[in-house]
């Protein structure tokens, strides 16, 4: 990443100066930035890309963080004060960016200044000649990755760089230059830079899992202070490129100084012309247990030129298929919502415990083969797995994962057994295939995952025009084998040819294939083959709803919205030539979300999820919105519980995380305490770094065994892991609080206010009745009566459900026993309110005035029947539908 403080411009430092004028305000953005120099946002964009190669987000980001460098040099305040100083509202994120930009944490700056004093005062460095192995790095797909989903790409940047250093540091490796997402070091030996290698991909290849690349060569070179010079570093970077992910590369004379090994185990990848490499160069990979060792095929692929040694003809024999094949084209990117907001990862292994009521009818549809030498017909055996992936998931009686979540496992090793553990699913679908002229050639198995069993296989050979009922005929036998119930409208639905029209599905066909792919090149480049399509058919759904789709993506990811006008259009045309198609529903839902009316897009994603029960993406988007926009709490749970059997493989394990924190926090609070404690549990599985997790833990533990002082130490344990954590810290203060404990409940609640006050913070504000309880035990008066103010305002202007009960809490406290009832009467007529209530009310000491009285103890009876009724409605729904 470009460094701003190198770059002198005059454009640039009148842009660092309304920065620097405006540091504390985290709203202050690329708009803000924008109308203050008096330019167009998109204008300005272009320019500061053109001027630094930064997007003006890194930009702003970047002057903040050399501000917080120079304040952290002075040393008169704390990484907590200068965070919220230079615009970061968390703490903890600005020691992450802080450690991304420069490499080290906020807390080492003091350190490392007197570090560099004494290193200044050595003396110089002199370069020298030196025999050493060379080690290169990199993680395959960090830039695309970081394109699309900037802070995913920085914390792979960041484990890889923690592991990298541990075990580097373990073998006695010089780390030379972290450059972007890989690593230049040195080592004394060629052995310990292999066995390293080795450590650190075995490392890489547990979760959280970095897809990493390693490639290692042995020669003369020349150090100097902080850099290596000499032929050895190209070939090292040369065999590193041609290496694939979870491998480990290394050159002929390597291999010749570890042969000996006995831990060391190598295979031969063949001999390569490297570039500005003089002479053919034979590299090995490295063939210990846990490795990967990549198909010759593929690194001839990589490699400029391969020279024949023992040669066989291009191509390798599927040992299940026995069918001869090319190449692999690796279809990734969930259609729409999930393109934008999920980047589909390759790293996710965890095992999802077994549901046996839901693996009884479940399958998963692995990524098809192309049998055909010609690599362009790639996107006809990807359309036809995708239209039978398609055809299964219209039958309700059958589970059917995601394609995102079995896109990973193209060209993975893992066994069958072990793929369908990890997708928790009872079948299998593989498939290759070829078109020859007029001729479509496909190959189908089903395979019981259990035991790697075949239970059926068929080979196809249709003509071109019999295409659709050859995808019928597939997903039918299909339901047939595994004794599938298919209704007649599902039947009616599989019947339907998406168009009469064969070059029309050609073209549909090869816009489908760059749909997938999801990134903006690829999108614009797919909607000019839809439109060739709707040329041949101008009555073709499907081309109609992808076009809206399409530029409903490229939308996606700006505040300013272009196509609005063009993705309702085409939406309304594919709902005028079929209504009943999911992606014409899926298409009038996405207008209605590009333009922010989310609650009309819900009845379309509904009767989409109606006609596609197994549809991944719709489940994602109306789980989202029943969490983030109408909260119901019920309907939540039934879209994110069926979502995760479909497709929780597709995350990676950070997202995946915060996907069962959300499905446990909805749990506890409606009561459900043994399935929030199962969902928090997979949750720390997947993150145990995740501190919500582990508080929300602490809560369902508190559920369990009503006992304060564990959820008070509970707590504590988390807040040590991290002091920054306001949210965290108040909550310490609140199990004092509960536990009556008032001085050391303002001892936390007092550095939570501090901090607030301080940076004119706006969080928490139902808690302020505690705290201005808390403050008056302690004899602050005033400071207690501005909070109590605060409460009210908060309460007078509070439009949730809880409005009544922040009311009813204050008159308790200023003995005002009748106002206290009725206001807590009110909140009794009210729906949806969480456990927290039932746990927490009655012992709450803003209560203590009321508690005794007949009429609290009967408006309490009646707001606990009210939650257990709908608790166990709520249940036998769940239930009803197979969820819990």
């Amino acid at each position: 990443m470009t460094d701003i403080q190198s770059i002198d411009n005059p454009f640039l430092n009148k842009l660092t100066g309304i920065i620097e004028d405006n540091i504390s305000n985290e709203q202050f953005g690329v708009s803000e930035l924008a109308a203050e120099i008096g330019m167009s946002r998109s204008n300005l964009l272009r320019k500061i890309k053109k001027l630094t190669n930064l997007s003006a987000s890194q930009f702003i980001r970047q002057v903040r963080l050399q501000h917080a460098m120079e304040l952290l040099k002075e040393g008169t305040n704390t990484v907590s004060e200068i965070s919220f100083k230079v615009g970061f509202s968390s703490t903890s994120y600005f020691i992450k960016c802080f450690g991304d930009y420069y490499g080290y944490p906020p807390g080492e700056v003091g350190k490392r200044d007197i570090a560099e004093n004494k290193s200044e005062q050595k003396d110089e460095f002199s370069p020298s000649h030196q025999l050493a192995a060379i080690m290169f790095t990199d993680i395959e797909g960090y830039t695309a990755l970081m394109q699309k989903d900037e802070k995913k790409a920085i914390d792979y940047r960041n484990r890889h760089r923690e592991v990298f250093k541990t075990i580097t540091e373990k073998f006695k490796g010089k780390i030379l230059q972290y450059y972007g997402d890989g690593t230049l070091s040195t080592f004394n030996s060629a052995i310990d830079a292999v066995k390293c290698g080795i450590e650190l991909q075995l490392a890489f290849l547990s979760e959280p899992q970095i897809p990493v690349r390693i490639g290692i060569h042995s020669g003369d070179i020349l150090f100097t202070e902080d850099d290596i010079i000499g032929d050895g570093v190209n070939i090292a970077s040369r065999i590193e490129s041609l290496s694939s992910v979870g491998s480990v590369f290394i050159s002929d004379k390597v291999s010749d100084e570890v042969k000996n090994q006995s831990g060391i185990q190598t295979v031969s990848m063949g001999q390569y012309e490297l570039k500005n490499v003089g002479k053919p160069m034979e590299v090995f990979a490295i063939s210990n247990p846990g490795l990967t060792i990549p198909k010759k095929d593929h690194v001839k692929l990589k490699a400029k030129s391969h020279l024949p040694k023992g040669h066989k003809k291009l191509g390798t024999r599927n040992k299940r298929l026995g069918i001869k094949w090319s190449i692999l084209i690796v279809v990734a990117i969930l259609v729409g919502y999930l393109a934008y907001t999920f980047i589909i990862s390759e790293i996710t292994k965890k095992l999802i415990p077994v549901d046996q009521t839901m693996t009884k009818k479940s399958i998963a549809v692995l990524p098809f083969i192309n049998d055909s030498n010609d690599s362009t017909n790639v996107y006809i055996v990807n359309g036809l797995m995708e239209s039978i992936l398609n055809n299964l998931q219209k039958i309700e009686d059958l589970r059917v994962i995601s394609r995102t979540s079995v896109e990973k496992y193209r060209n993975n090793p893992k066994s069958i057994t072990e793929i369908g553990k990890e997708l928790n699913v009872k079948y299998f679908i593989e498939g290759s295939g070829q078109k020859l002229g007029d001729q479509i050639l496909l190959n189908i198995q089903l395979i019981e995952a259990s035991s790697d069993r075949h239970l059926w296989s068929e080979q196809y050979n249709r003509q071109t025009k019999d295409i659709f009922k050859l995808q019928m005929d597939v997903a039918k036998n299909i339901a047939d084998k595994i004794e599938v119930i298919i209704t007649p409208e599902e039947e009616e639905r599989i019947k339907k040819a998406p168009t009469d029209n064969l070059v029309a599905y050609d073209y549909f066909l090869k816009g489908l294939d760059l749909l997938h792919k999801g990134d903006h090149e690829s999108l614009k480049k797919a909607i000019p083959w839809f439109y060739k399509a709707i040329e041949e058919d101008n009555a073709f759904a499907n081309a109609y709803a992808d076009i809206a789709i399409a530029y409903y993506m490229l939308d996606a990811p700006h505040a300013e919205k272009r196509y609005s006008d063009s993705i309702n259009s085409y939406a309304d045309k594919a709902m005028l030539f079929d209504e009943k198609l999911p992606q014409s529903l899926i298409a009038k839902a996405f207008f209605y979300m590009n333009t922010g009316e989310k609650e009309l897009a819900v009845p379309y994603l509904e009767k989409a999820l109606e006609y596609n029960p197994n549809s991944a993406l719709v489940l994602t988007i109306l789980s989202d919105f029943y969490t983030s926009y109408i909260p119901n709490t019920e309907k939540y749970l039934e879209y994110a519980l069926k979502g995760i059997k479909l497709d929780i493989a597709a995350y990676d394990s950070a997202t995946a995380s915060f996907i069962y924190l959300h499905i446990s926090n909805a749990f506890i609070q409606s009561g459900f305490v043994n399935e929030a404690e199962i969902n928090i549990n997979k949750s720390l599985e997947y993150n145990p770094a995740n501190l919500y997790s582990e508080y929300v833990k602490a809560y369902i533990l508190y559920s369990q065994h009503n006992n304060l002082d564990q959820l008070k130490d509970d707590l504590c344990h988390c807040l040590k892991k991290d002091t920054t954590r306001l949210d965290i810290l108040q909550e310490v203060g609140k199990a004092y609080y509960y536990l009556r404990d008032y001085e050391n409940s303002y001892r936390y609640y007092k550095k939570f206010i501090d901090v607030k006050k301080a940076y004119k913070l706006q969080m928490y504000s139902s808690e302020n009745a505690k705290i201005g309880l808390v403050y008056s035990k302690m004899g602050l008066a005033e400071e207690s009566q501005e909070l109590f103010k605060e409460h009210m305002d908060y309460a007078d202007s509070d439009q949730s459900i809880y409005k009544y009960l922040s009311l009813a809490m204050y008159y308790s406290f200023e003995n005002d026993p009748n106002k206290a009832i009725e206001h807590l009467k009110l909140f009794s007529d009210q729906e949806n309110y969480f456990y927290w209530t039932i746990l927490f009310l009655e012992m709450d000491p803003l209560i203590d005035n009321i508690k005794d009285l007949p009429e609290f103890k009967k408006v309490m009876k009646d707001i606990e029947s009210k939650f257990w009724d709908s608790h166990y409605q709520m249940k036998a729904t769940l239930k009803e539908k197979g969820l819990i």
